[in-house]
Order: structure tokens, then sequence, then C-alpha cells
């Protein structure tokens, strides 16, 4: 962490910046999945009930939504609460990623944030339609090398970087970035194209979506091989715990209805209907926060699980 004079100002600015860039992440959420709409087009934002066109002091991050109430101005439509959570989400996120490295190191906070917001938009519109946006997942595999090429320091912690990197050079090259990206990549494909086709395989039905795949894959140009096996388990542990508390949610659920019409339900047979419900759960949101952990503290993770 970084918290000298300096570095508090840059925290203070990314993270104002990253309020108004969660205002345009709401935007590409809800237009994505949208046929026909794309972020820039309609070119201003309107409201969802009533289309009316949102003029900028309808537009001021969590401010518009606490002076209006939660509503629509012109149709008094109410206006989801997500709208600031998102906001406050980005914010947030752009300040972890801005006390992650000195602010000298700009250009690796700049790829930080542009991931980091990526992973947000990808996991409300998973949450939301149950599928990740090719804009996420393939716009992130192609800029992935890119990013590894200008910033070398994205991967100084991969060790496929550093046996890459030219001998005695002091850190990583480009060279070695590019190979942990490159690598990194074809990990994080491999490892969850391998999960579905095995999963397929035993259940008779598909078991990954491929959306989650291409997002691994894009998570594994930023974050190298090493990092795809964490973000995966970090996955892969907040996804179970949170899948076998909606088994929970449902069985409780599902019983009270039971009682609440007069009819009988045997636990085992409630059990079974709630294990069904409650395995319907995207993955795409679980990687994300695998990948976004990994992103922002890569060597405190390895260290904490080793």
């Amino acid at each position: 962490m970084f918290f000298t004079a300096s570095a508090a100002l840059a925290a203070v600015w990314w993270t104002t910046i990253g309020l108004f860039v969660g205002s345009f992440l709401n935007v590409a959420i809800y237009r994505l999945p949208v046929e026909g709409e794309t972020v820039s087009r309609p070119r201003r934002s309107r409201c969802p009930k009533c289309k009316t066109t949102l003029g900028w002091k309808e537009n001021l991050p969590v401010l518009s939504w606490l002076v209006q109430r939660g509503r629509c101005w012109h149709c008094a439509a109410r206006v989801s609460a997500r709208y600031p959570m998102v906001e406050i989400l980005t914010a947030g996120l752009w300040y972890l990623a801005a006390i992650s490295a000195p602010p000298a190191e700009w250009p690796l906070i700049l790829v930080r944030v542009l991931v980091l917001s990526g992973l947000v938009v990808a996991t409300f519109v998973d949450f939301d339609h149950f599928e990740i946006p090719d804009e996420v997942s393939i716009g992130g595999a192609i800029i992935a090398p890119m990013c590894a090429l200008l910033v070398p320091s994205l991967h100084s912690g991969t060790y496929v970087a550093q046996v890459f990197s030219a001998e005695g050079h002091v850190g990583v090259d480009r060279f070695g970035s590019l190979a942990g990206c490159v690598v990194g990549m074809a990990v994080g494909w491999g490892i969850l194209w391998g999960i579905g086709w095995i999963g397929t395989k035993i259940y008779g039905t598909e078991a990954m979506g491929f959306g989650d795949v291409k997002l691994m894959a894009a998570g594994g140009g930023f974050i190298g091989p090493g990092g795809v096996v964490y973000a995966l388990m970090i996955a892969a542990f907040v996804a179970s715990i949170v899948g076998v508390a909606n088994m929970v949610r449902f069985y409780i659920l599902i019983r009270g209805r039971a009682r609440a019409r007069g009819g009988h339900r045997s636990p085992r047979r409630a059990l079974a209907v709630a294990r069904i419900a409650g395995r319907y759960l995207p993955f795409g949101p679980y990687l994300a926060l695998g990948i976004g952990i990994v992103l922002l503290y890569w060597n405190h993770v390895r260290v904490a699980l080793l």
C-alpha cells in the first residue's frame, strides 16, 4: 500500500473519476444485452420507463439518485438502487487500484481500473441475463496482449514472464510480459473449458457456459497462468458458499409455501427441489471476483495461500 501525501491525492483523483465511470458502466450494463442498443446508441441517457432523455442534473453519480429519492423526475418510476451501488462499487475499486501501486506507475493503475470496470459490467449482466457480453470477454482478450507489451509491470509477479525475460533484465521485459499474458490466456481457457467438458460428460447437460470460458481466458491475459489458478480457487470457494446458501433459501421458501397452503411436502422432496433450483447460479460474478482480487493483490494472495 502507498499512503504518502501524493499517493493520497492520486487516490482521491482516481476515486472521483471512478465514480463517474460507474455511471457509464450502468449504461453498459443496461444496454449491452439489449438487441439494437450499444453504449453509444442512443447517444443520450434516458429513463427506461418513459424514454425521456435525461439532463446532466439527472446523471450526477449517486447525488441525482438521492435528490430524486430513487425516482424519475418525469414519470415518477422507481430507479433501482443498483445504479448508485454500481457507482460506489466502481469508485471503491478504482480507489483500491490507486493504492495498489505508486502514483508514478499510473499506466499500471490505468490497466487495472479498466479491467476492474469490465469485470463490474460482466458481473451485473451475468446476474441479470446469465450471459457475459462479448464486448467484455473478447474485448478483454484482444487488449490484454497490448497492455502486456505496453505495461510489462502488469506481469511482474508472474513466474512465466520472469522466465521468458532476458537474462540480467531487472524485473520483467516486454517479451516476458507478453509470454505471461499468452500463457495465462491459454491456461484460463484450457482449465475452464476442460472443467466444462468433463461436467457435460458426467451430467449430460452443459456444465459451464462458454461466456465463462472466454472471461477466464481474457482474465488470464492480465493475471498470468499462476493467477488463473488462484482466481479459480477463490471463485469456486465463494460460489460454493453462495450455492449452499441459495439452496437453503429455496428449501425454507418451499417449506414455508407448503405450510401456508396447508399442503404437505416431505423435507426430502423439498430438499431435492431446492437442490435443483439453487444450483442455477451464474459463475461469471465469482470468476470476476477471483480475477479482481488476484489482479490487485497477486503477491498477497500468493503468500496467503502457499
